[in-house]
């Protein structure tokens, strides 16, 4: 690990948290988790994980249960799945936070993130935390679930990646064009087995929440996590929030070496903008200037704070959106929502020809606001795959607040340098003291109180299914060849047709690969088992461990990819499938759809072997495969996952 003697932020806060293995490179530790967030898309299948469990308490620090994506109740399905967590929550001794309150991880950042802290999230973007000065990994809903069992979180220890930041950001230019530039530099997988730590003398110039959204799309870059000092701009925020004894300073020891190094002169970053459909497809605004738009989105977990939304409101000041424009402002909390009207900024944006959203996610995560296909959407969002927003044939890019003003206003893609405001947005400070209300968070219930809870279940929320061993031959079609990058948004997609189904895991399979191709869950359920074939990356994007559940619930047996994303990587063998990677990556060209393959032994190569013979019954090939799962992961794929695994050991 990096310093040794001399620490990083990352490696001291790992090391106050290790409990299991060694901190080097690429080995498996086990880190203790003080504080856990569930959302609704995800932590109904955490609730359902406990059931199965059979945990009686939450044994962390704190957990919270959010309620920011699923709002839209166009029937009763996701208003059934907030009873549900509601009652989880009294039942196991969670806080909840309710619909209306905000999305998950500017709320967690204003009510509960303190710094020092480690926090496991069954949402990708946990890691915006790191803008506290904590440990906050995005990990699957049953990792979640573990943890909030007392047990520890287990990953590959990554390598400490530094970015040296120095001087200031010029006018009309943010930190989401700073995280924008590290994707352009980067791409979605440059920081795989990665923890980004930011430090240097260009963090002066950053506040806490200008951190938070560098830190949240630490996701789009693959990256383990993202982590902040603790210093003086954190001091700040919580003061601001009245929670000011949380505060702990935590810098990097003078002298803290890295594992690998960047550096990024603020000064030299441009207004950026992310095309359709990558977040890592990166290009300067000027080189898009002039594109016609038909839709602006103001909000979501990468631009949530008071200024992202205040910058907006001083340029459009006295202007009005371009007809040909759907403006769009999701706030990301009810506190900023009410802090931006105490300030004038909702009037302001209203005359402008805002509509006004309540606080949640929305279209993040496809859950309304989907844009007409063939037109541009531009949003401050941290994605934009395929279908993402809903509109099978979507356009979105990614922008910052600046950016978003200035093309709301003339209709087509504009460099917010060019623009002419009538208030100056370089002026805007977030306020003071923010409007804190905790009256909205419903606090857990003694032990006493929470034994006699029964969970709320309606007829949409369905049991976890039951999952066989792994047998010690696997015969079966290869049913998708996918290319590099598959996301979790096109394995399991979000948007108002599939979310309200996450506690259906039947229903939900029905909507499988969809977006790629519309027969795979028909034809998967006409074969006992099936492969698929896949890229590099495979499996970016959301932590939703759905996309591993209901592959699997179809008859997925094994994926050979060329490489995987870290959190569906972990997911999949959590629910029992087999993640092998080509030895050969030229092998990948060899393998065509439909093409039956072998693996014979799996069970007794797997036990003592990370090599693989798969042979190409139809082309007669033999191919090379290798796994890099740790023994505690293997077992859980022998045993079919980690629920019927732990269940064996408990009946052992």
């Amino acid at each position: 690990m990096a310093g040794e003697t001399a620490r990083t932020v990352a490696g001291r806060l790992l090391g106050e948290h290790l409990v299991r293995g060694r901190p080097e490179p690429g080995s498996e530790i086990g880190l203790r988790v003080d504080q856990t967030l569930t959302q609704d898309a995800t932590g109904t299948l955490v609730m359902q994980e406990l059931e199965s469990l059979g945990i009686e308490r939450a044994a962390t620090e704190l957990s919270v249960q959010y309620v920011d994506h699923n709002l839209l109740q166009a029937d009763e399905k996701n208003a059934e799945d907030h009873a549900f967590l509601r009652s989880a929550c009294r039942r196991y001794g969670l806080w909840f936070s309710k619909a209306g309150n905000g999305v998950s991880h500017p709320t967690h950042m204003q009510r509960f993130g303190v710094p020092g802290r480690t926090l496991a999230g069954s949402d990708s973007h946990t890691c915006a935390a790191g803008s506290l000065g904590m440990l906050a990994i995005g990990v699957g809903g049953l990792e979640v679930a573990l943890a909030i069992a007392g047990e520890p979180l287990y990953l590959r220890m990554p390598e400490i990646w530094g970015v040296r930041l120095t001087g200031t950001l010029p006018d009309r230019v943010s930190a989401k064009d700073v995280v924008l530039e590290m994707l352009r530099r980067h791409g979605v997988g440059g920081g795989r087995g990665r923890i980004i730590e930011y430090h240097g003398p260009g963090l002066a110039g950053l506040t806490a929440m200008d951190r938070h959204v560098i830190a949240n799309m630490g996701a789009e870059l693959g990256a383990t996590t993202t982590v902040f000092p603790a210093d003086e701009a954190v001091r700040e925020f919580l003061r601001a929030e009245g929670r000011e004894d949380d505060f702990r300073e935590i810098l990097a020891d003078e002298g803290a070496e890295y594992d690998v190094r960047d550096e990024i002169d603020l000064s030299t970053v441009e207004p950026l903008v992310a095309r359709p459909s990558s977040p890592g497809d990166v290009v300067p605004v000027r080189e898009a200037a002039g594109t016609p738009i038909g839709q602006v989105v103001v909000g979501s977990s990468a631009n949530p704070g008071f200024r992202d939304f205040a910058v907006v409101a001083a340029m459009v000041h006295g202007k009005q959106a371009a007809g040909s424009v759907s403006f769009d402002v999701n706030p990301t909390s009810r506190q900023i929502l009410v802090d931006l009207t105490r300030a004038g900024h909702t009037t302001e944006l209203l005359a402008a020809g805002a509509r006004i959203h309540q606080a949640g996610c929305l279209g993040c995560i496809g859950m309304g606001q989907a844009p007409a296909p063939g037109q541009n959407s531009l949003r401050t969002f941290p994605r934009n795959f395929p279908g993402r927003s809903g509109t099978a044939d979507d356009a979105v890019w990614l922008c910052s607040p600046e950016t978003a003003a200035a093309s709301a206003i003339t209709g087509v893609i504009t460099d917010p340098r060019e623009f002419t405001a009538d208030v100056d947005p370089g002026r805007i400070r977030p306020p003071r003291k923010s409007t804190v209300d905790t009256r909205v968070f419903a606090a857990p219930l003694s032990e006493a109180e929470a034994a006699h809870e029964e969970l709320v279940k309606g007829p949409n929320i369905s049991g976890l299914p039951e999952f066989d061993p792994l047998p010690e031959r696997v015969e079966a079609p290869v049913l998708l060849k996918l290319g590099d990058d598959v996301s979790t948004d096109e394995i399991s997609p979000a948007g108002a047709a599939a979310l309200p189904l996450r506690s259906n895991i039947p229903k939900l399979a029905e909507f499988t690969f969809t977006r790629i191709d519309a027969d795979y869950p028909a034809r998967a359920a006409e074969e006992p088992a099936h492969w698929l074939v896949a890229g590099e990356n495979y499996g970016q994007g959301s932590s939703r461990e759905h996309a591993a559940i209901v592959t699997r619930h179809l008859g997925l047996r094994v994926v050979l990819a060329k490489s995987f994303a870290r959190i569906h990587w972990q997911n999949l063998a959590n629910f029992g499938v087999l993640a092998l990677e080509f030895a050969d990556p030229a092998d990948y060209d060899r393998v065509e759809c439909d093409d039956v393959l072998v693996l014979d032994e799996a069970r007794s190569r797997l036990s003592d072997s990370d090599t693989f013979a798969v042979h190409n019954r139809t082309r007669d090939e033999n191919y090379q495969a290798t796994h890099r799962l740790s023994p505690r992961q293997r077992d859980a794929v022998l045993a079919g996952g980690r629920i019927p695994l732990i269940a064996a050991q408990r009946a052992g």
